[in-house]
């Protein structure tokens, strides 16, 4: 089997399809679709998103210093699309979309009630890339919907939450589980 040269890009798919929310009073608050973000750090917890500047999010996280990324679902996947398509300049995204902002706790800046998972962050640095600028953050609070929490092991169920990602601009669910963290070299039982 043989490669080919192929276009030079950032082929490192699927990622995470994430709701971002900022905006410190309901005013301003905003909702932007995410693609480029990820973990960083475990300890401590950290993750980045990266943004182009001339998105209307761009300025509200730079002067706020904060961020809440909120997982997104097969149930919110048109919700997450509009909101990556759509300008705050020009539209209340909550309003447009019946989303629903909730204070979040942590920081000054706005949930999204329905996201299973809502992931709470303070900006730490912000990286000049290019068409993009990575915001680093540290995790200062995480959220999640009391549905989706494993009543006798605590652990929070993706599967369950039906969560999506994005891949090569299209938005897929998430599929079948196929092992589990060192399941290639656990014992026999």
């Amino acid at each position: 089997m043989a490669k080919k040269q192929f276009k030079k890009g950032t082929m490192i798919y699927p990622l995470p399809a994430v709701m971002v929310s900022c905006g410190e009073d309901i005013s301003e608050a905003n909702i932007i679709t995410i693609g480029w973000t990820g973990t960083i750090c475990s300890e401590p917890p950290m993750c980045y998103i990266s943004v182009r500047k001339t998105r209307h999010s761009y300025d509200i996280i730079k002067r706020t210093g904060c961020f809440v990324i909120n997982l997104t679902t097969e149930k919110l996947a048109k919700e997450t699309d509009w909101c990556g398509v759509k300008s705050g300049r020009d539209y209340n995204k909550f309003i447009e979309t019946g989303l629903t902002p909730q204070k979040a706790p942590h920081i000054n800046t706005w949930m999204i009630m329905e996201s299973p998972l809502s992931i709470e962050c303070e900006v730490v640095n912000i990286q000049e890339l290019g068409s993009h600028d990575m915001f680093v953050a540290k995790v200062v609070g995480v959220n999640a919907d009391e549905r989706f929490i494993d009543k006798k092991t605590g652990e929070f169920d993706l599967k369950k939450a039906g969560l999506i990602s994005y891949c090569h601009g299209k938005y897929y669910a998430l599929g079948e589980q196929l092992g589990f963290f060192g399941f290639s070299v656990q014992k026999k039982k």
